[in-house]
């Protein structure tokens, strides 16, 4: 699905312009992401000079290719999160923390001199907090 202009603006402002994710203030060439994958196929096709290009086709899950099923992102978020679920993300990012401390040693190196503290805490997302916040108003009203 392709988004039109205001289509675009209603997914940036969900967050009040910021990552869904991250939280951070959105750059001007943002990323409109699916928070339920599409995940669509991938073809190759052959250019006029024999080398082959990938590109995305249909999406796999066509239910989920709605406006309502996009958050405003970052590149690094979108791209870093790219067709996992919300689930699957949090776990990926825990992954590489403990990753990182099992075996990189410019990592531990940082850690020894407290330039690193490693909290232990879930992983909360911006739109988590954002309605989670919103919910709090709501009760205090």
């Amino acid at each position: 699905m392709k988004l039109s202009k205001a289509d675009r603006e209603t997914v940036r402002m969900k967050f009040g312009g910021k990552c869904a994710y991250c939280g951070c203030d959105l750059p001007e060439r943002w990323h409109a992401d699916h928070f339920e994958p599409v995940v669509r196929e991938l073809k190759f096709r052959q250019r006029n000079d024999g080398t082959h290009r990938l590109e995305s086709g249909k999406p796999s899950r066509p239910e989920f290719d709605t406006i309502d099923n996009h958050m405003p992102a970052c590149p690094r978020c979108n791209i870093s999160k790219s067709s996992l679920t919300i689930e699957q993300w949090r776990g990926w990012i825990v992954g590489h923390v403990k990753a990182l401390s099992a075996h990189h040693t410019p990592y531990n190196i940082a850690k020894a001199y407290g330039l690193i503290v490693e909290t232990g805490a879930p992983v909360k997302f911006y739109f988590e907090k954002f309605e989670n916040a919103a919910a709090e108003r709501k009760e205090g009203e």
